[in-house]
């Protein structure tokens, strides 16, 4: 990524782009407040749009810009520049706005962009930011030997970690180290891949703050503890992922150079861990996610938070980080806010082009003849890898709560089901640099250190369906192989006890607005 060009970037054109985007986003926070009781946040009944071909292609557009842009000689250098991305990412959600207002009126366009922006963008740009900024004034600093049990050791720590402090979390403390430790190394892409796989992804499988899919369901009221459920599908997927990279970097490392190994042998450091006091933000990070919602009381009080609380609180967090890290850390290392800029650049037009799609699952989501857990699964999986994990959770699960009278306590839809569409959202986040957020930070982190990341479809056809895919088919015949219909409904002891669940499900605005 060529800061530079980001720097220069914030001359007129820039400053033009923020003040516009500052005042339509607190327009759109405005409108979000003054909607908060309406039905659905104004979408009403859920239908699929006219000609909704036609109104996927911004969306289409998009993803299609991100895979093939940096792969041409001629948009190479000039796809680097976020304000570029950002002007990519804007006109696709432009079209998609002009798409809506063509087909269904002007009346829908305050309240897909409150579904799209409020609703969804906000709280999850700010959870990632929050996380990508505190995380960042943590200097986990040394130079260890870069053997394959050195490295193994390090994405089995990030994946032990990410459910505590946030894939985000974990990918910003150790990814960074993890590049320093092999520095001397020739052969580091494989060991970047699987920090994906592990770190920003599957390791943020047992809590709701590891993954912002298991964040959703927690708005929608499942218990917050629920995923702590998910632990043996989460230790078997790690070690067999752990296994495949130990056996392809112990291949690796015996082709490295005789001179690098030996100087990779000479040039080490202890572990030092400094900014210790981020890590008491992280704690009030993860407080904020299970105890602020505008939806129910906060825990041990009569008092519900207004709108907006969490974000706010978070920010307060950010800046009692960037107040209290000791100076010289975040120098140290090498941070700017380039990645998450990167991310936020590209998921603006995103979570607007994705509307499109959305609707459209969302009607004919119960018509895909999805019955079993690992219906769901795959499906919930195959579009977290090009939809964004995130969104793509909350469609299977409301698809999913169609088949339920009533919220069932604890997972508020069949449990079976819900095992299925958080571990698809989040195991196949993992598939594309789209499928979660903190994908595209890792990478644009570990080009900025020199490693020549995959493209986007070298990624998927490279890495993903050679290595992740069979871990995925043996967690399906262990775990998902179980059928059932629709009409099947939970087991009759927790039906028994079904009564009506205060959650977002039963707020006007939780389906459609709050999304994250």
């Amino acid at each position: 990524m060529n800061h530079q060009e980001d720097r220069k970037g914030m001359g007129p054109i820039g400053w033009l782009f923020t003040l516009i985007g500052a005042v339509l986003i607190g327009y759109l926070v405005y409108y979000n407040i003054a909607h908060l009781h309406d039905s659905h946040g104004g979408h009403g009944e859920a239908h699929a749009p006219p000609l909704w071909g036609l109104g996927v292609l911004p969306f289409v557009a998009l993803l299609g810009s991100i895979a093939i842009l940096p792969l041409l000689p001629a948009t190479h250098h000039w796809w680097e520049s976020n304000l570029n991305r950002l002007i990519i990412a804007l006109i696709c959600a432009v079209l998609a706005l002009v798409y809506y207002f063509l087909a269904e009126g002007p009346e829908v366009l305050l309240p897909k962009l409150n579904h799209a922006v409020p609703a969804e963008y906000i709280p999850f740009i700010v959870l990632l930011f929050s996380l990508y900024v505190i995380s960042g004034g943590i200097n986990l600093k040394g130079d260890l030997a870069a053997r394959p049990l050195t490295n193994t050791a390090f994405l089995a720590i990030g994946a032990a970690i990410a459910s505590f402090i946030g894939t985000t979390g974990a990918s910003m403390l150790l990814i960074r180290p993890l590049l320093q430790t092999n520095s001397e190394r020739k052969h580091v892409v494989h060991t970047v891949v699987f920090f994906i796989f592990l770190v920003s992804n599957i390791g943020g499988t047992l809590l709701p703050i590891g993954d912002p899919p298991l964040f959703l369901g927690y708005l929608r009221g499942v218990a917050f503890f629920w995923t702590f459920n998910l632990w043996l599908q989460w230790a078997i997927c790690c070690v067999i992922l752990l296994v495949m990279y130990y056996i392809l970097d112990t291949i690796a490392y015996r082709r490295e150079g005789v001179f690098d190994l030996q100087k990779d042998d000479t040039q080490k450091q202890p572990l030092r861990l400094r900014g210790w006091i981020n890590i008491l933000w992280l704690a009030g990070i993860v407080g904020c996610v299970a105890t602020v919602n505008h939806e129910s009381k906060l825990w041990g009080t009569d008092w519900t938070p207004f709108p907006f609380l969490r974000e706010i609180l978070m920010f307060a967090l950010v800046g009692l980080s960037l107040i209290t890290t000791p100076k010289g850390v975040r120098e140290d290392n090498g941070f700017n806010y380039a990645a998450i800029l990167e991310v936020a650049a590209l998921f603006i037009g995103i979570f607007i082009a994705m509307q499109v799609p959305i609707d459209v699952l969302r009607v004919y989501g119960p018509d895909l003849g999805l019955t079993a857990p690992w219906h769901f699964f795959w499906a919930t999986g195959t579009l977290s890898s090009v939809l964004d994990n995130a969104p793509t959770y909350v469609v299977f699960f409301e698809t999913a709560h169609s088949f339920e009278p009533q919220p069932i306590p604890t997972t508020i839809i069949r449990e079976d089901l819900l095992i299925g569409i958080s571990l698809g959202a989040v195991f196949m986040g993992a598939m594309t640099y789209i499928g979660n957020g903190p994908n595209f930070m890792v990478k644009a982190i570990a080009e900025q250190s020199g490693v020549r990341m995959p493209s986007f479809f070298g990624f998927v056809f490279k890495y993903s369906i050679p290595f992740l895919v069979p871990v995925f088919i043996v967690i399906t015949i262990i775990f998902l192989r179980g059928g059932g219909t629709p009409a099947d409904a939970a087991p009759d002891a927790m039906m028994d006890h079904a009564e009506p669940h205060t959650t977002q499900l039963e707020t006007p605005q939780s389906v459609d607005d709050h999304d994250h």
